[in-house]
């Protein structure tokens, strides 16, 4: 079985310090530009075995608290157009898999956006593991996908007069995760 040497390691189970995490994304507009965006992370628990590699991410994102720094656009994205909030308030992920190639980390799974499930690969740069000031171990990481959004129902758009379309069908997802390992 494939395995890896991740300095500081600690088998268990982390959970999500909101504290210091942060979900973010960004989407082409208008075709010149990106707009970008946060959500808040309701959940996440990382169950650690002693195989790194056998990790698994349960992960949940509240949709509802989605901030562009446009109200306007933040209520229209929260709308049925979008991402449908009243009947698809969270957005999920579980994770089925971790890889390592050629120096780099992956961490594949399946996530939920309007009650539509597809599968998704996230990037993943370990950022590493300490202790703080009040005893608490704690890992970070940070990690990237780029999904379709078009894939998860959210296929809103408008056409522009001088060609192409106002919102772009790539989205790129980046996750800066800070967890801390509970104690027993």
């Amino acid at each position: 079985m494939t395995t890896i040497d991740i300095p500081g390691y600690r088998p268990g189970t982390y959970v999500l310090d909101p504290a210091h995490s942060e979900v973010t994304f960004s989407v082409r507009h208008m075709m010149i530009s990106k707009v970008r965006g946060t959500f808040g992370v309701k959940s996440a628990t990382l169950t650690a075995p002693e195989n790194p590699l056998e990790t698994t991410v349960e992960a949940s994102v509240d949709v509802t608290s989605v901030d562009t720094k446009d109200e306007g656009r933040d209520q229209h994205l929260r709308s049925a157009e979008f991402f449908d909030t009243e009947n698809f308030p969270t957005m999920d992920f579980v994770s089925t898999g971790a890889r390592a190639e050629k120096g780099e980390l992956f961490v594949d799974g399946d996530l939920t956006i309007r009650g539509i499930t597809k599968p998704v690969t996230f990037e993943v740069d370990f950022g590493g593991f300490g202790s703080d000031p009040w005893g608490n171990y704690k890992a970070g990481a940070s990690a990237k996908a780029v999904i379709n959004r078009e894939d998860f129902g959210l296929t809103w758009n408008a056409a522009l007069e001088t060609g192409g379309v106002l919102v772009g069908k790539d989205v790129t997802i980046n996750l800066d995760l800070q967890a801390a390992l509970q104690q027993d």
